[in-house]
């Protein structure tokens, strides 16, 4: 009876860390965190679009292409990365997803005004690239386009892959690092270099058109936690005053489909570790059901 007592103890004072004075420590340390709204991607501070025509925001979507590309369409980017990047300082992304990740109310109001939505004091995008109803047009015609499915890289690619590397998946802010041989006689990669080459042309554009280089988003997922990283992606000036990061206006959809490749990449044995918990915890269970057992057997007719 005594070690039970015991027991008792140890678990109780464990429960109340765990629930009491870990969370109570978080948001005292993390206070802007803590308080930092969140509205589950909703954006409540932007206003609700009119009703938009899809065939209408066809034909106003080119005066888009001349910096976007819409592959699913058939219309290439204008430009490769490095000379986007040259030009805007960093690469207008192509708009074939664009639907799929991002919230429509969130697209209209980024056409009529990108500092606005993406609450940012400047933008590679200009504003007024057509009026309200314009913007809902052209918002409505790339949901049209967007598949029903997107991949969880797919969306990261779109909505951060331009501007954040992964080196764990060999992705790079102008693409997927390529599988490249050295020459055999001459023991050079040319290739290699090449790409390397564009990517760092890339990146001290990209650093002075931010600021500084966006980081690498490998472990993120390991380096904050979820709750930081909904808020800082809702809203990265909430978390992160002054922060050169706009507003990217994904979707609650977008932000799952990010946050499962993010955790793939960067949390790949989780299944595996989820998977053998409830058997690790029966193991114990079982081994302190027979410990007992074996305790009381022992002490059996002994005061």
């Amino acid at each position: 009876m005594k070690e039970l007592k015991v027991l008792a103890v140890v678990v109780f004072f464990t429960l109340v860390t765990y629930w009491g004075v870990e969370p109570y420590a978080h948001s005292v340390m993390h206070k802007n965190v803590e308080e930092a709204k969140f509205e589950n991607f909703q954006y409540k501070d932007l206003k609700a679009p009119a009703k938009g025509d899809p065939a209408k925001g066809k034909a106003l979507v080119a005066a888009c292409v001349s910096c976007h590309g819409i592959k699913s369409q058939g219309m290439k980017a204008p430009m490769d990365p490095v000379a986007a990047a040259q030009a805007y300082g960093v690469v207008p992304p192509d708009l074939s997803n664009a639907g799929a990740v991002l919230d429509e109310k969130f697209i209209a109001n980024f056409i009529v005004s990108p500092t606005h939505a993406g609450l940012v004091k400047k933008s590679a995008m200009p504003g007024g690239m057509a009026d309200a109803q314009g913007a809902a047009d052209i918002a409505a015609y790339l949901k049209s386009i967007a598949p029903k499915e997107i991949k969880p890289k797919e969306a990261f690619e779109f909505a951060c892959g331009r501007c954040h590397a992964v080196r764990y998946d060999k992705w790079t802010q102008i693409g997927q690092t390529p599988k490249t041989k050295a020459d055999i006689k001459t023991g050079v990669d040319l290739a290699k270099m090449d790409f390397e080459k564009k990517v760092g042309q890339y990146q001290l554009k990209l650093a002075g058109y931010l600021g500084k280089l966006p980081p690498d988003l490998s472990i993120i997922v390991r380096a904050r936690s979820e709750e930081y990283l909904k808020k800082f992606v809702e809203n990265p000036q909430h978390i992160l005053h002054g922060t050169a990061m706009p507003r990217v206006g994904v979707s609650k959809e977008g932000y799952e489909k990010i946050y499962k490749y993010l955790e793939e990449v960067g949390d790949p044995s989780k299944p595996k570790r989820e998977a053998v918990g409830p058997w690790v915890i029966g193991y114990f269970v079982l081994f302190s059901f027979l410990a007992y057992l074996w305790y009381k057997s022992q002490w059996k007719g002994l005061k």
